[in-house]
């Protein structure tokens, strides 16, 4: 960063303290972790102004990094009074020797959360307004709520999108209260990788079932406890993700010896194995592949994709293959069964990207933007 861009970028403040709570912090102490990620500095008012938020609200960080990009604003609420402000000049001193956001509000340009700031999140693949509230010790729980409906992706599996989310809301808020971090828990999940690895490796699959859905589990509450804390890290980010790309061959691998030491052994494990390997890399590639070409994610371009990103052979959708066929003493057949969607999930996956190649131009955009 040169020394320009630090004394252009705007200063910030957080106006008040706030009186409830929320995921384990109050407001103020929201903003304070807002600003930091941001990179925004809680001082005097810079060249760049000054950003102020009421700590009486919850922002959407979306909302204050827009606002640090447009001075000359006042972000209001939807009954029109002033929740944020970015001030310049006379106004930011003002700001920062103590004034109220209202005194200086006349100075500028009132926008709502709708006008500042983007229905659509392309990191979640969702549409999902973005957050502006009073918060109060009455309204902590729906605030929570709001908060934890905004932190989940909108494309996923159907185990993550429908199964998951209640559970994983009162987990989620545990770990808040309790300051457990997000790279705790997902060291924890990782520890549950290793283990379901080894009881499917020995022929398990009951036991090896029940860790590798608590992993998954726990993938989900890792994700959303980084988004409603503010306390997601590029080195957590990295160690999450990577535990999720690369572990789930491995599973199906051990799944195989298991299966191959019981009383029904499958035919050809060799060629199971590698449609698995072969099928699950090429898969992914192609969908680096798609995001890379088109600059929008494969599962977000047409609702049909959004929709098989649903059952696509990935993790999830293969321990709903093999579970069953485990409680009825056929892990056997659950594995035939992955081998037979992963391949079948290839093929769609080829075909969504002939179709994005020969799209016209400036066509391939997800249907969830529009």
């Amino acid at each position: 960063m040169t020394n320009t861009d630090e004394q252009t970028r705007p200063a910030a403040r957080v106006i008040g303290e706030g009186e409830a709570r929320i995921w384990g912090m109050t407001a103020a102490e929201r903003l304070h972790r807002t600003f930091r990620r941001l990179g925004l500095e809680e001082g005097a008012a810079t060249t760049g102004g000054l950003v102020a938020a009421d700590a009486s609200y919850v922002f959407d960080e979306s909302l204050i990094k827009a606002l640090a990009q447009h001075p000359g604003v006042v972000l209001v609420d939807e009954d029109g009074a002033p929740a944020a402000i970015h001030a310049l000049g006379a106004a930011a001193r003002r700001l920062a020797a103590g004034e109220a956001i209202a005194a200086v509000a006349g100075e500028c340009r009132p926008m709502s959360a709708h006008e500042l700031g983007s229905a659509y999140n392309s990191e979640l693949r969702k549409r999902e307004p973005p957050i502006l509230r009073r918060l109060t010790a009455g309204d902590v729980r729906a605030v929570e709520r709001r908060l934890f409906q905004g932190s989940y992706k909108g494309v996923t599996d159907l185990v993550t999108k429908y199964v998951w989310p209640a559970p994983a809301r009162v987990v989620t808020r545990w770990c808040a209260l309790a300051r457990i971090t997000p790279n705790q828990v997902t060291f924890a999940s990782f520890l549950l990788v290793l283990l379901a690895f080894g009881l499917f490796w020995t022929g398990h699959f009951g036991w090896g079932l029940a860790a590798a859905w608590g992993m998954t589990f726990l993938d989900t509450v890792d994700g959303k406890l980084a988004r409603v804390t503010l306390t997601s890290s590029k080195w957590g980010n990295v160690f999450d993700h990577g535990i999720d790309l690369v572990h789930p061959p491995f599973w199906w691998w051990a799944w195989l010896v298991g299966v191959q030491a019981r009383e029904h052994p499958v035919g050809a494990p060799t060629l199971i194995l590698s449609v698995i390997f072969v099928g699950y890399i090429i898969q992914r590639l192609l969908e680096g592949a798609f995001l890379a070409a088109f600059k929008v994610e494969m599962h977000a371009w047409r609702p049909f994709d959004s929709f098989f990103r649903l059952i696509t052979a990935r993790r999830n959708p293969n321990l709903l293959l093999l579970t069953p066929a485990a409680l009825l003493g056929r892990p056997d057949i659950g594995l035939v069964l992955v081998a037979v969607w992963t391949a079948l999930s290839l093929a769609v996956h080829v075909a969504q990207m002939v179709q994005g190649l020969l799209a016209p131009r400036g066509r391939v955009t997800s249907w969830l933007s529009n």
